[in-house]
């Protein structure tokens, strides 16, 4: 034991050193008594979603009618084994609906008050465009998935596939160094950061339902363990993943949906000074003067860019499995799942937070806190309503992230069956524990892996980006402009 302690005192100390450089405000802008913080993360995802914000013109908000037109299409994929493009739209909302939108929104607006989320907007309008450019990657740089049928890529595979030249439609082509090394460390990033999220999400579900329901979170972490085994090796495992999220995930977000525009129609005498005070305090007088400003701004980026994961490569590990006609198809499809989940998800927990009086919220964080507004509107069936839906959430991305970990499994160990399960036993394990103890050292983890995660993809795909940029331009020749 004191061996172990020896290797793991340091590792631990080297982990939280390292978040904090990554995560914590290395550099401070003051403008008289305002003052804003900047990490690492957010010196990154920032600039470079604005730079592609410019590069592709807002594609953002320019094809926003062409993303609703690929939702609606209805397409078959011709490989029985692959999934279609809003599947793996499913797929991915999955992973980022999940504590970001709940618990996330509630911390923004604790932190930065009202003003935060107008911010968490904004980083949404940005950070699309960095979703539509690293999922476009991912298609136009997939393989066949020898393992699962269909297809599979993501970071780590346009990463090491950097120096091979592309043939674009035909038209254009592209040549540039490997990255292999940094796509190696990318998939172990992202093998971390997954099991770590694991972890969070189940504590989170017996938390909340011993809060709902009294249920010890012993028999909560049994039950959603054995739903996880169920999942993952039941009788037709291999499609079982993307068939329940096909019917989990617009179910799921029709329910907090319509249940948010009952809320919203309860209260419609509120609702216009819901958003008066939503823009005051994102720009007001009062916050600049207080010195708050920065806080306001801050939280709501830093939670906008946690809850929708653009430029984290994550969502190309599921755009790259997509069966879809051209890869600027998938791209367009990613930048709507960014606009999903903050623009309509996230808008909801706020909205149904900022609806409750402040008497009401006085004094309570996290789940409790909403949980409390959720039983200020609906009465009664607040509490266990919302333990519902927190589970729906986390489930839905505890799937979401183990057909993310498919690719980057193999990626490190080889189309290997045994490598598949093993990784998925220890996923399940994980639930387990989480669900019944926080264990605070593995949120770091979690933290650092998704921390590195962005910086590995960021370094790739910004040389790589012209080619994304070709195939968007080609698409819009092809489906846009000879319409």
């Amino acid at each position: 034991m004191n061996m172990l302690n020896i290797i793991l005192v340091p590792f631990k100390t080297i982990v939280t050193s390292l978040n904090g450089f990554l995560w914590g405000d290395i550099i401070i802008l003051s403008f008289g008594e305002i003052k804003i913080g900047l990490s690492v993360i957010v010196l990154m995802l920032v600039p470079t979603g604005i730079y592609y914000s410019i590069k592709t013109k807002m594609v953002s908000f320019r094809l926003f009618p062409e993303m609703i037109k690929l939702i609606l299409r209805k397409k078959v994929s011709s490989n029985k084994n692959a999934i279609t493009g809003l599947q793996a739209l499913f797929i991915a909302t999955a992973s980022r609906v999940g504590m970001g939108n709940l618990a996330g929104v509630v911390a923004a607006i604790s932190f930065g008050g009202p003003g935060a989320i107008f911010w968490m907007w904004i980083a949404s309008i940005i950070g699309a465009n960095t979703a539509f450019i690293e999922s476009t990657l991912a298609q136009i740089y997939k393989e066949k998935d020898p393992l699962f049928g269909g297809w599979r890529g993501g970071p780590a595979y346009f990463m090491n596939k950097m120096n091979i030249t592309v043939d674009l439609d035909g038209k254009n082509s592209k040549k540039v160094s490997s990255f292999r090394t940094i796509g190696i460390l990318f998939a172990i990033s992202g093998l971390i950061t997954w099991v770590g999220i694991t972890q969070i999400v189940s504590n989170s579900v017996s938390e909340s339902f011993f809060n709902a329901f009294r249920i010890e979170p012993i028999y909560t972490s049994i039950a959603m363990s054995l739903l996880a085994t169920l999942a993952l090796f039941g009788k037709g495992h291999k499609d079982k993943i993307v068939s329940i999220l096909n019917t989990l995930v617009p179910i799921m977000a029709v329910l907090y949906f319509i249940l948010t525009i009952f809320i919203l129609v309860k209260n419609i005498t509120n609702v216009p000074g819901m958003f008066i005070n939503i823009f005051e305090q994102a720009f007001g007088f009062k916050q600049v003067v207080a010195g708050t400003f920065g806080s306001i701004l801050m939280q709501g980026i830093k939670r906008g860019l946690f809850s929708n994961e653009a430029g984290s490569g994550s969502a190309p590990c599921a755009a790259a499995a997509a069966d879809v006609e051209h890869p600027a198809e998938q791209g367009l499809l990613q930048a709507l799942g960014v606009f999903i989940d903050t623009l309509v998800l996230c808008s909801c927990t706020a909205f149904v937070m900022l609806l409750t009086p402040e008497t009401v919220r006085k004094g309570k964080v996290g789940m409790d806190l909403l949980q409390s507004s959720m039983t200020y509107h609906i009465g009664f069936l607040g509490t266990p309503l919302m333990a519902l839906i927190l589970f729906l959430f986390s489930f839905s991305t505890f799937l979401g992230i183990l057909f993310y970990a498919r690719s980057n499994v193999a990626f490190l160990f080889g189309d290997k069956m045994i490598a598949q399960d093993a990784y998925k036993i220890l996923a399940i394990l994980m639930m387990f524990i989480g669900g019944t103890a926080q264990y605070l050292f593995v949120w770091e983890l979690g933290d650092l892996g998704i921390a590195l995660m962005t910086i590995f993809n960021i370094i790739a795909i910004l040389p790589m980006s012209r080619i994304a940029l070709d195939s968007l331009k080609d698409y819009e020749n092809k489906y846009i402009i000879k319409k």
